[in-house]
């Protein structure tokens, strides 16, 4: 059974995005691995983008930057 954790910072991502990640994870095991798409589990983790650095610094002043 696969496990696929996919984590992305929260910035407003919608329901019908999150879905597309969750078909297209599943299809990608599927194609590449053969795997059966229902025994494959996706799971999306949104992070605050205060709790998620790059380069030294949170993402929220680096947002605020334009990076």
């Amino acid at each position: 059974m696969p496990y696929v954790n996919i984590k992305i910072t929260r910035e407003g991502v919608t329901a019908e995005q999150k879905a597309a990640l969750i078909k297209g994870a599943t299809d990608l095991l599927v194609s590449v691995l053969n795997k059966n798409p229902a025994t494959t589990v996706v799971v999306i983790d949104e992070v605050d983008t205060d709790n998620w650095g790059v380069a030294g610094e949170t993402v929220t002043p680096r947002r605020a930057n334009g990076k």
